[in-house]
C-alpha cells in the first residue's frame, strides 16, 4: 500500500516544486498527493493533474485535523508569517498537535541551517518548531535550507543597474542552494518511504563572500558590480528607504549579521546524499537567470 504525502503551503514557490519533483522526478502517484493551502482554489491545475487538494488554515487547528486526516506523510513548509512574532511558532505548533490527532506518521518540517545558534530573526520560530516537532514522539525529517541563490534575484537586478551592491557581510561566507533543489531533496526525502528520524542541511557545495559572489552576478549579467560595505544600521535605513517594511529590513539585516559572523558558512552533502546529483551552482544559476538579472525597472 502506498502512502499517502500532504504537502502544506502547496501555492507557495517551493511546495509548487516539491509537488513537481514528487509526481514528475520521483513517480509518486498524483492521487497519493494531497496538496494543502488556505485557497485550495488556486491549485486546480494540480486537481487536473489528479492531485488531491483540501483547505489548510494553520490559524484553525480543527481545520487541519480534518486536512491531515488519512495522511501517512506530511510536510509542513514553514508559513510566511514573519510580520508578528511568535505567530509562525504557534501555527507550527497547531500543525503538529493537528498531526497528532490525525495519526500521522511522519513529520517532515523546513527549517535553516543551525537555527540554535542564529543572529536571523525568524531563528527561534525554527528552533521552537523543530522541539516541538521532535516532542511529538512522531518520526520525522526535519530539512534546514541555506538561503536560496533565489533570494538574490530580488535585489541584484536593482544593485546593477546602479553598479552598486551595499552589504554588512564583511568577509563573512555563506553557502546557497536553489529553491528547486531544496525542493527536489525534499521530494526524494518525501518519497523514500523512510522512517528513521533525520536532519538535513542542504546547502551548496561553496561557500562565497559578498566579493566573490559580485563577481559571480557581474559576469552572468556582463555588467559591473561593486561592493559596498555597510553596517548594520546603514543597512536598515537603506533598505527602509527603499519601501520595504520594518520587519523586512530587520530580517535582511540580520541575515547579513549571521553571514558576517560566519554562522551562514555551513557546507553539507546532505543534498548529494538524498538525490545522487550536485546541487547548481551559484554561476549556473545566474547564467540561467540572465534575463531576471539584467531585467530594466525591476526593483
Amino acid at each position: 500500500m502506498s502512502e499517502t504525502i500532504l504537502v502544506t503551503g502547496a501555492a507557495g514557490q517551493l511546495g509548487q516544486r516539491v509537488i513537481h519533483h514528487l509526481i514528475e522526478t520521483y513517480n509518486v502517484a498524483p492521487g497519493r498527493i494531497v496538496a494543502a493551502t488556505r485557497s485550495p482554489e488556486k491549485l486546480s491545475a494540480l486537481e487536473d493533474k489528479g492531485v488531491v487538494t483540501r483547505k489548510a488554515d494553520f490559524d484553525d487547528q480543527a481545520g487541519l485535523e480534518k486536512a491531515f486526516s488519512g495522511v501517512d506523510r506530511l510536510l509542513i513548509i514553514s508559513t510566511d508569517a514573519l510580520d508578528t512574532p511568535g505567530k509562525r511558532l504557534t501555527q507550527h505548533k497547531a500543525a503538529v498537535t493537528a498531526a497528532a490527532k490525525a495519526g500521522v506518521k511522519h513529520i517532515a518540517y523546513t527549517s535553516m541551517p543551525a537555527p540554535d545558534d542564529s543572529l536571523v530573526t525568524f531563528a527561534p520560530d525554527h528552533l521552537g518548531s523543530e522541539n516541538t516537532v521532535k516532542a511529538s514522539g512522531i518520526a520525522y525529517t526535519i530539512f534546514r535550507n541555506a538561503w536560496y541563490h533565489d533570494n538574490y534575484l530580488h535585489g541584484m537586478p536593482h544593485n546593477l543597474q546602479g553598479g552598486k551592491w551595499y552589504s554588512a557581510t564583511g568577509d563573512g561566507k555563506v553557502s546557497t542552494i536553489a529553491r528547486d533543489d531544496c525542493a527536489l531533496a525534499i521530494a526524494a526525502a518525501l518519497a523514500s518511504r523512510t522512517s528513521e528520524s533525520a536532519t538535513y542541511t542542504l546547502t551548496g557545495t561553496a561557500s562565497l563572500n559578498n566579493r566573490q559572489i559580485a563577481a559571480i552576478v557581474s559576469e552572468a549579467a556582463g555588467k559591473p558590480l561593486d561592493v559596498i560595505n555597510v553596517n548594520d544600521e546603514q543597512l536598515g535605513q537603506g533598505i527602509r528607504g527603499a519601501g520595504l517594511p520594518g520587519f523586512v529590513a530587520d530580517m535582511l539585516v540580520s541575515a547579513d549579521a549571521n553571514i558576517r559572523a560566519g554562522k551562514f558558512d555551513i557546507v553539507t552533502g546532505d543534498f548529494t546524499k538524498l538525490t545522487g546529483k550536485q546541487p547548481q551552482t551559484l554561476k549556473d544559476f545566474f547564467v540561467a537567470h540572465k534575463a531576471a538579472l539584467t531585467a530594466a525597472g525591476s526593483h
